[in-house]
């Protein structure tokens, strides 16, 4: 492994505890990252490699690149917070 893919691989691993610590204080937020993860993890998710629950790889890097303009960035734990808070507003609003 290069020093700058494992550079990236730290920052990734880093974002991601990030995002779960962030997630962890703010109870009010846990069902919705439960319903969320549910929601966006393919059915049969153990049938195709790798195996392991939660979004398509081709879709966390759309989001990525579309979200800070490259594919292999690691998401910062405001904007995972900001978007759930969001999940759970639009879901109360809908009757």
């Amino acid at each position: 492994m290069s020093r700058v893919s494992e550079r990236r691989a730290n920052e990734t691993t880093r974002s991601w505890l990030g995002v779960v610590m962030a997630i962890g204080v703010r109870p009010s937020l846990w069902a919705t990252a439960v319903r969320q993860a549910w929601v966006l993890t393919p059915r049969r998710w153990w049938r195709r490699r790798p195996r392991r629950p939660g979004p398509p790889a081709d879709y966390l890097a759309f989001r990525m690149l579309t979200q800070y303009g490259r594919a292999d960035a690691a998401p910062e734990p405001r904007d995972v917070v900001n978007y759930l808070a969001w999940c759970k507003d639009m879901r109360s609003s809908v009757p």
